[in-house]
């Protein structure tokens, strides 16, 4: 690990207003709670008055608090600070929950400063877990950090919780406006947060803390916060979102070629290190690949990087050994490094607040830090694809409802894709909450239904739909605002002290430059136009299959198995997925393949590297753009010469249906579906006798990649030695 980094360092407030006369026994309180901090911290920290106010609360009154406070401003000071002083009383160890696991080494390394002995529970140490236990057993813990799915796994929640439950001496919720479902970035394993307050023994108190809450988050935390308690009366303290250290802007600029050469030519510029944030996995990428190459020290940082590697790379950001990490989301909450010079959004986010969030991590410990936004008109078609995780309507839900009380034993996530048309995360998402509501239980070997009555609250669930789209534009308007960008996001987060900064573009009219230059253009136009993504083959049937009348269990075979497949691109790529996006609108027509995606996919084809050249090419059957994929296949084999053998059928005139959306039913769709008709194979076979070799099978985007999958185990049926799969575009982060 490089050299931990300082907590929220909090800095004296300006002396406005006389301090309150403290009783004795208070103020040698604050005495001690003074000198933890300057442990902490370091000699010249004291605590702020609303620091102190919330100490107060938690060590003296064991009450639950709220703390509403910019990035910067000292929370995590807060319980640390108040956990030495329970500690010094005998009390039990803090419990905190915490999202991230940069995070959690974050406030681990913090804690450790001050003499405070920390542990975690997370999905990166199981093998920990059982020592880690013992440790709290014999009491040599200080603080045990928590993620929050552990509360949701039924051994940690039925064997650790309610010991850690009874013996805590505080419990902490950071970030916790993933507690409430209007918050931006609820978390269903959150709720379960619930439950644990429930069960608290009487005067253990309880501390939440966010940056990003506005009011009505705010009154829902709070309200969330009294489970259990003897007391309504949650301590909420929420003090100015101002960040004088972050200065605004934002620069319009007309495609990704020219921002992605607007971030190479500006990025040196700016002192320091930060963050580029990028909307998808696949723009992370390809942004960390294109910096790289024209000579700036940048990782990539996503959901999908390495445990291991994320950490690398957030000590080589810590370390300034790099000038940026190119990061998703996954690197939102909890990063702690003061000196971050900058933020550089690629993209705007969906939400003005978690915009404010994310451009947080910066300025902390600098005087100056650069905050600049690059949107994109791709931008609200890439948040209409991110959408589709609301809660799932009535019908849905009560079929997952029935068909748990109609089993007579736990059914898995994977049984249930058999019998609930939902993907598999947002399945998850939704027996999450069900879990909280009392309405399914997780147990060993799944989910049961517990018989309780249910409701389902669409009123709630269409309004929180609702807020989404409001702040969906609100992000369109910050981009477009004439009036004080901070003053802006303060509004969006319901600051009452909001007021212009004047430090953004807006305020001193200092607007960053748009041109770029010309020879970085073509080459992130190079970059961009580079096409082709691999499409890994399916290897293992969904199980629970038999469920649907499809007997079809464990590998598939390798003589049934596609090849190694390609597509031009990805629909949420920042270079081809602008065009594929084009095509692929619900309102586009059906026409015959342009130019330009033509030759993309020539290009592919050239580069692809396959062991035996492919000899014919098939069509998968389209009835949504049957123009579209027909004349791709044509044009392919009229290109390269490969024999033109005709389209895979349907059964019926309609096809497999209405399209279903997971793994399991999407497969049994297909699987009814699709054939092979006598006269295609004779001509496969006939090709196959003549000139052996693989088959392309062409069709215009996958999805969850059952057609290709089965479409393939049907030509290798019919003779084909080896199917590629070929498409124009694939769905992806």
């Amino acid at each position: 690990m490089a050299t931990p980094t300082q907590p929220d360092v909090p800095v004296p407030d300006a002396p406005t207003t006389t301090e309150p006369a403290l009783s004795a026994a208070e103020g040698a309180l604050r005495e001690r709670a003074e000198g933890h901090l300057r442990a902490l911290a370091g000699e010249s920290a004291r605590l702020r008055e609303d620091q102190w106010t919330a100490i107060h609360a938690l060590v003296a009154e064991h009450r639950r608090a709220l703390v509403v406070q910019r990035t910067g401003w000292g929370k995590s000071a807060v319980y640390f600070v108040a956990t030495a002083l329970r500690r010094a009383e005998g009390a039990g160890p803090t419990v905190i929950v915490s999202p991230l696991l940069a995070l959690m080494r974050n406030q681990i390394a913090a804690a450790e400063r001050a003499g405070i002995r920390a542990r975690t529970i997370n999905s990166s140490n199981t093998t920990a877990w059982e020592s880690t236990y013992a440790e709290v057993s014999q009491g040599l813990v200080d603080v045990l950090l928590v993620s929050p799915e552990r509360l949701n796994n039924p051994e940690f929640r039925d064997r650790v919780l309610p010991e850690l439950a009874a013996g805590a001496g505080l419990v902490v919720i950071d970030e916790a406006h993933c507690v409430s479902d209007w918050g931006h970035d609820f978390r269903p394993d959150y709720r379960r947060i619930r439950s644990l307050l429930h069960d608290l023994p009487d005067g253990v108190p309880v501390l939440a803390t966010t940056a990003t809450a506005n009011e009505r988050v705010t009154h829902d935390v709070a309200e969330q916060l009294q489970a259990g308690a003897d007391r309504a009366d949650t301590l909420v303290l929420r003090g100015s979102l101002e960040r004088e250290s972050l200065s605004l802007g934002v620069a319009e600029l007309p495609d990704p070629t020219a921002r992605l050469s607007w971030l190479a030519e500006h990025l040196p510029k700016i002192p320091g290190s930060g963050i580029v944030y990028t909307l998808t996995v696949s723009a992370a990428a390809e942004t960390a690949r294109f910096l790289t190459e024209q000579g700036l020290e940048v990782l990539p940082y996503t959901g999908q990087t390495d445990p291991d590697e994320r950490g690398l790379a957030e000590d080589a950001l810590l370390g300034n050994r790099v000038k940026a990490l190119v990061a998703t989301s996954a690197l939102g909450m909890g990063f702690d490094k003061p000196d971050l010079g900058f933020v550089v959004h690629l993209g705007a986010p969906q939400s003005p607040i978690s915009y404010y969030q994310q451009v947080g991590r910066a300025g902390r410990g600098v005087e100056r830090a650069e905050v600049v936004l690059l949107p994109g008109r791709e931008d609200v078609r890439i948040w209409e694809y991110f959408a589709g995780l609301s809660f799932p309507p009535e019908e849905t839900v009560r079929q997952a409802l029935q068909a748990l009380a109609e089993s007579d034993r736990p059914l898995s996530t994977a049984s249930l894709e058999t019998r609930v048309d939902l993907r598999r995360t947002r399945l998850e998402q939704m027996l999450k909450v069900l879990d909280v509501d009392g309405a399914v239980r997780r147990v060993r070997g799944g989910w049961t239904a517990t018989g309780e009555p249910w409701t389902y609250d669409a009123e709630r669930y269409a309004a929180v739909s609702a807020a989404r789209e409001r702040e969906q534009r609100a992000m369109l308007d910050y981009v477009s605002t004439d009036t004080c960008r901070m003053e802006f996001l303060r509004r969006q987060l319901d600051d009452p002290a909001a007021e212009p900064c004047g430090r953004c573009d807006v305020c001193t009219g200092q607007y960053w430059p748009t041109d770029v230059d010309t020879g970085r253009r073509q080459a992130a136009a190079d970059h961009l136009d580079r096409p082709g993504t691999p499409l890994a083959p399916r290897r293992q049937w969904p199980s629970g299959m038999n469920t649907l009348g499809v007997s079809l269990s464990g590998k598939i075979p390798e003589n049934l198995r596609a090849g190694e497949g390609r597509a031009l691109g990805r629909l949420t790529d920042i270079g081809w997925g602008t065009e594929l996006r084009r095509v692929f609108a619900e309102d586009a027509p059906d026409t015959p393949v342009d130019e330009r995606l033509l030759q993309g996919v020539v290009r592919v084809l050239a580069a692809w590297g396959w062991e035996n050249r492919p000899v014919g090419v098939v069509a998968m059957p389209s009835l949504s753009r049957p123009t579209l994929v027909g004349d791709l296949a044509a044009r392919i084999s009229e290109l390269g010469r490969l024999a033109p053998l005709g389209s895979l059928s349907y059964r019926t005139p309609a096809g497999p249906g209405p399209r279903r959306h997971n793994s399991a039913m999407r497969l049994e769709q297909v699987y009814n579906a699709l054939v092979v008709d006598p006269a295609l194979a004779d001509r496969v076979a006939e090709l196959q006798r003549d000139t052996p070799g693989p088959i392309l099978l062409v069709d215009d985007q996958t999805d969850t990649g059952w057609s290709l999958t089965v479409g393939a185990a049907l030509l290798r049926k019919a003779g084909a030695p080896e199917v590629l799969p070929l498409t124009l575009s694939t769905t992806g982060g």
